[in-house]
């Protein structure tokens, strides 16, 4: 009986499914230069690929700049229990 009720509902969500399949628009057959999309589906990608090497940059150098000002920390520590030590 569950074997029936999951193919049941198997086909009522094809059946759901196909006209939105339809739908969908079909891709070219063949190479579509540049210049013939219209703007509006063009992605300005220079912008982004630079935006996101930016970000990336940032995060790196203020990951090593919070490194270095742990480490000194660290070092200031270790010569201040050196001092006590002696």
């Amino acid at each position: 009986m569950r074997h029936w009720l999951r193919v049941c509902v198997l086909i009522l969500a094809l059946g759901a499914a196909a006209p939105a399949l339809a739908l969908q628009p079909q891709p070219p057959k063949e190479f579509v230069p540049v210049d013939e999309v219209p703007p509006g589906e063009q992605i300005p990608a220079i912008n982004m690929v630079a935006a996101a090497y930016g970000f990336v940059w940032v995060a790196v150098l203020g990951y090593v700049w919070s490194i270095a000002r742990r480490l000194k920390h660290v070092e200031s520590e270790l010569s201040d229990l050196e001092s006590r030590r002696k």
